[in-house]
């Protein structure tokens, strides 16, 4: 695979935008475990935000978020960490501290941050699903392949939960899904929903056209969304999805 590094998402959150701020909704999440290359943050009751890090020569070290449901000792996963080394970490968490089996981890685009570390999850025989079009787009890029595609939607079992995957339109890329769990109203956006404040990042694959279109699309799907984790910087909570929507809507 190569390795190029395609964190193309990446928000700069410290970086205000200039009559763009807008009031978070706490974030209140803490902090169960840490490392030098991982962080996992509890969210609600059943739902985990694990982060990673990318070491770039253009931004520094690079936080990059996952998400972790889990319910009656199973987990499901979104977005595999950044490299094969903390995703082992973030197996081994989730196997022996939530003592959960990992029923499947669902990669919602095709870029490195998303697939950098599947090798793992494939070495511990851990199912992995992402859409036909990232399936596509990761073999033309010659990064990680999932081994199960799937049309537009995807809904496995966690526990006795459902947890949903769904693609609602192009934005960060055009092939970029959205999880739900609807049991707790917890939204994994990934790089397609930005944190508050953060830049429009790189474009290079973006359908900045279409981007706000989606979000609204989002919106509409899950009006009850409490949580919204976006794939760089803190969750909070439906303020992301106007600021992500306002931010696409505003020309440059």
């Amino acid at each position: 695979m190569k390795l190029l590094f395609y964190v193309t998402c990446f928000v700069i959150t410290i970086i205000p935008l200039i009559g763009n701020c807008q009031e978070a909704d706490p974030d209140t999440s803490k902090v169960v475990y840490q490392s030098d290359a991982l962080v996992i943050k509890q969210v609600t009751e059943n739902v985990f935000v694990h982060v990673s890090f990318f070491d770039t020569e253009s931004f520094g070290r690079v936080a990059c978020n996952g998400m972790v449901v889990t319910n009656q000792n199973e987990a499901v996963i979104f977005d595999t960490p950044v490299d094969d080394a903390s995703s082992a970490e973030l197996i081994n968490w989730v196997s022996k501290e939530l003592n959960a089996k990992i029923n499947a981890v669902i990669a919602t685009h095709f870029h490195e941050d998303c697939l950098g570390g599947l090798f793992e999850f494939d070495k511990n025989n851990i199912p992995s699903y992402a859409s036909k079009k990232t399936i596509q787009l990761a073999k033309e890029r010659e990064f990680n392949i999932p081994g199960n595609g799937f049309e537009d939607s995807l809904m496995l079992t966690v526990g006795d939960k459902m947890v949903h995957t769904r693609f609602l339109g192009e934005g960060h890329t055009k092939d970029n899904v959205v999880g739900y769990f609807p049991s707790e109203n917890v939204l994994f956006g990934g790089c397609l929903i930005k944190t508050l404040n953060a830049s429009k990042g790189n474009l290079e694959d973006a359908n900045v056209n279409e981007w706000p279109k989606t979000v609204a699309s989002v919106k509409s799907k899950y009006p009850n969304v409490k949580v919204v984790i976006p794939g760089h910087g803190a969750s909070g909570g439906q303020a992301l999805l106007d600021y992500t929507m306002k931010l696409f809507q505003d020309k440059p």
